[in-house]
């Protein structure tokens, strides 16, 4: 759990008035194929504060990018999530991650292959563990997708940040071919199918 600071609490406290209470701050960690798409899709929700791009699941310590991409790691390419609950909850986030990948497929999102791009979940509680898990078995039960959903739900044991160029790559890079040629579709696609749960621009 991850608590925010309010910048009003010393007058308020130097005012004789109780400091109002911090927003307290949760994380969830999700991977759905190139950490790149992930990102750039979960950056656009309100209610999120910040989301890193890095590496979970897998047995090598301060695993490199490089090291990642052999498959031979364990881990896949997870983003972390740091969000408001107040604002958007757990369950908004798991509609999200399962309407904007393919959980269907195992170990691939489009044309990336290999365990390092498999859908997963890595719950940071129990409660995360039974939401996605009664989640997921609603899913399968409706018959959402044509074939069944082959998530993993794991705990969260180590999640290591990517490297820095990693990090709000489609915000930095917007330009670039694999950019223009995939996560901008997710991203339009995202956006209009959750219009409602869009953040404002930040004002510069």
């Amino acid at each position: 759990m991850v608590e925010s600071s309010n910048g009003n609490d010393e007058k308020a406290a130097s005012e004789g008035a109780a400091p109002p209470a911090a927003a307290k701050l949760e994380e969830a960690t999700f991977g759905s194929g190139c950490f790149w798409c992930t990102e750039a899709v979960f950056q656009q929700l309100k209610g999120v504060k910040s989301v890193v791009s890095g590496y979970s699941g897998g047995h090598v310590d301060n695993p490199t990018y490089a090291q990642v991409c052999t498959g031979n790691t364990g881990h896949a390419e997870v983003i972390q999530v740091t969000y408001d609950p107040k604002v958007v909850s757990y369950v908004d986030l798991l509609e999200v991650f399962w309407k904007t990948h393919d959980p269907t497929t195992l170990n691939r999102q489009g044309a990336d292959r290999g365990t390092q791009y498999r859908s997963v979940i890595f719950y940071h509680d129990e409660s995360q563990k039974n939401l996605a898990t009664e989640y997921m078995k609603k899913l399968d039960e409706s018959g959402a997708f044509d074939s069944p959903i082959v998530t993993e739900i794991s705990p969260l044991k180590v999640f290591y940040p990517g490297e820095d160029y990693h990090q709000n790559y489609y915000r930095n890079n917007p330009d670039a071919p694999y950019c223009n040629a995939v996560i901008k579709r997710k991203v339009a696609k995202f956006r209009a199918v959750f219009k409602d749960k869009i953040a404002s621009p930040t004002k510069k």
